[in-house]
């Protein structure tokens, strides 16, 4: 068999894993071997991550349309109720920001369907 010399493409191959790496500290960015066990931690951990980052926003809208639904008389677990009775189908995220951005029309959009569910 013939002799395949890969100095061109192990070269290649250490300087995309720490350019990868080039914004951590100490060895985690100047040597190869911790610098691609710090490379594969950080891309397992951002995967895991943008899961958790939905679940987290998530949370968040649900909690503001709680104290937002509750400053208006209501609890959470009713609004949802409520919405889904009389065919609004506003997400939680669209909701949040209305009950940040606009509080009269959060209260208003309370009252309309908060009449017309009970």
């Amino acid at each position: 068999m013939t002799r395949v010399k890969r100095g061109c493409v192990a070269r290649k191959r250490r300087k995309n894993i720490l350019t990868l790496t080039s914004g951590s500290r100490g060895t985690h960015s100047k040597l190869f071997r911790t610098a691609n066990q710090q490379g594969m931690r950080a891309l397992a951990s951002s995967h895991r991550d943008r899961g958790r980052k939905k679940r987290n926003l998530r949370r968040l809208w649900i909690i503001r349309l709680n104290a937002a639904a509750r400053d208006n008389g209501i609890t959470y677990n009713k609004l949802i109720k409520y919405l889904y009775h009389n065919g609004v189908f506003l997400n939680r995220k669209v909701l949040a920001q209305i009950a940040i951005l606009d509080k009269m029309a959060f209260s208003t959009i309370l009252k309309t369907i908060a009449e017309r569910g009970e």
